[in-house]
This record gives structure tokens, sequence and C-alpha cells, in this order.
């Protein structure tokens, strides 16, 4: 971990990572691909320390209110926010300034904040987005070993239910040959249905690989997988997108499910959704797009 102070916190379409790299060890996380640029260790934390003054800075600069997302490139709950705590002062901003907030991760630490999000959802909106790749604990324990398991994000996401926050499952990566069944597809249905997701995330069904990704990916398969490394060099090549060999039967599945229960599966809608700002108290509906 390192400190670094940053020039600017909020990208173009009100998104922030106020941490750079992860620690969680996802054997398949894009973010390592060199295309980003990353001039340190992915393990070694850039953390923003300067991350709430920007944030501030940029909130009272805006001439109406938004939708702010958080966790697209590195996740906001790194297991160091436990210490740093700079995510929750984040959080108390966009409360304070009455913006809404779309927040991706993987890790329970969420339920920590759990009193910013509901507060925040009571005056405008909030949405978490959540990681489910497999049913399989075993397996989950290997594609992302320093993060909680999916039977405990399922609990997260029951929990934010119970709360009246609406979540969004992101299933995806699903990786040729590991968990490309379509048990393990019906298993994450069947509990996206029961704690009444608002939408489930796909870009089709397969992973993507890039330079620095790819790398890391099949040392891990060597590692855990012997041989499927491989397969994988025989099937897909140096291609960029990896599709499962099943994918229009398995993507079929999931369109089938999302409509029976009401999911939204479409992901231009789901991105509508998420950067659809709400003011509650002023019965608004505004788009982000006007205030980029």
């Amino acid at each position: 971990m390192h400190e670094i102070r940053a020039k600017g916190i909020l990208s173009a379409q009100n998104g922030m990572n106020i941490y750079r790299g992860c620690t969680h060890g996802c054997i398949y996380c894009d973010a390592r691909s060199t295309c980003y640029q990353m001039d340190h260790a992915f393990e070694d934390i850039a953390v923003k320390v300067n991350a709430p003054e920007l944030l501030e800075q940029a909130l009272r600069r805006k001439r109406k209110k938004c939708m702010i997302g958080t966790g697209g490139m590195s996740d906001p709950y790194l297991h160091l926010e436990k210490e740093r705590k700079l995510t929750r002062r984040c959080l108390e901003l966009i409360d304070q300034y009455g913006y809404g907030v779309s927040i991706q991760t993987k890790s329970d630490m969420i339920l920590r904040d759990l009193d910013l999000l509901k507060e925040i959802h009571r005056k405008t909106k909030c949405v978490v987005q959540i990681t489910l790749t497999t049913y399989d604990e075993k397996l989950c324990r290997i594609l992302e070993p320093h993060v909680c398991t999916t039977a405990r994000r399922i609990e997260v996401l029951n929990i934010l239910k119970e709360e009246g926050i609406p979540t969004i499952v992101w299933m995806t990566p699903i990786l040729p040959f590991l968990n490309d069944t379509k048990e393990n597809i019906q298993g994450l249905l069947k509990e996206c249905r029961k704690v009444q997701v608002y939408g489930i995330m796909t870009f089709g069904i397969g992973v993507t690989l890039r330079d620095g990704d790819r790398q890391y990916f099949y040392q891990k398969l060597d590692q855990h997988f012997p041989g499927m490394k491989e397969r994988y060099i025989r099937t897909y090549g140096d291609s960029y997108e990896l599709p499962v060999p099943q994918e229009k039967e398995l993507m079929s599945l999931v369109r089938r499910n999302c409509i029976e229960a009401g999911i939204e599966w479409r992901s231009d809608k789901l991105f509508e959704y998420m950067h659809q700002f709400e003011d509650k108290q002023a019965g608004e509906q505004l788009s982000f797009f006007e205030f980029s």
C-alpha cells in the first residue's frame, strides 16, 4: 500500500475509484491488463488519500444532482478500507450533498455502511452491484480467493433486499470449462430470484483476456487446474473474447429466467437505470447525461 494525492476524482461520467489495484486476488481480473498503464504492482494498492476532499469540491461545483458511481475499476471495499474508511467518508459526502450512488463490490464490508446506503436511498437512489460467478463454494475460493464467497454475497443481497435497496448482480465472467455449466447458471439464477435482484448483467457468457490479465490467469490455471491453460490455447488462441462453447444455450436460459421473474437482463437498460438520478423528495427523475 502506498499513498498518493490525486489531481481529480470524478470521471466525465461521474465515476470514481478511491483505490487503484486490488487484494481480492480474483484470477480473471481485467484490471490487471497492461492497457490501464498501472505503474506499480497490482497488489500494492495506491490509496488516494485526498479522495474525500476532491469529491467534496466536485460535488459543490455541479449545477445539478446526479448519480455517483464507484467500483468500476477497483473495489471500494478492499481490505484496507476497514481502517482507512475513505469509501465511507465519500458516502457521507454523497449523502450530505444529496447525490445518488451506484456501488460495485464483491465484499460484505459494504454492510458496515448500510446506514448511509439507506439514508441515501431514502432521499435519492442507491444501487448496489455484486458479482456472482459460481455457485460452487470450493471453486469460488479458487477463483476469488481473498474475498467473501458466493454464499455470503447472497446473504448480503438478501439483507439489502430487506432494507429496500435495489441490487444488480454481475454474473460475469463465466469461465470456459470451469464454471460454464447449466447447473451453475441455474443455481445462481435461483438465488437471484430469491433475493429479488433488480437486474442481472452478463455481457454474454464467457470471459475476456488481455495482455497482463492473460498471463496472470494462465499462471493460476497452471497452479489450480493442470492442463487447462493448454485447453484454452487450443480452443481460443490469443483471442480477446472467449465465449463458452454453449453460450447461446446458457444466454437463453438467463433471458428466460429473467423474463419470468421480472428481472432486467438488458445491459443498456441496466446502465440507464444505474445512471438515472431520482429526487424522491421532489418526485423527479433526471438523466446523468444532462450533468456531464
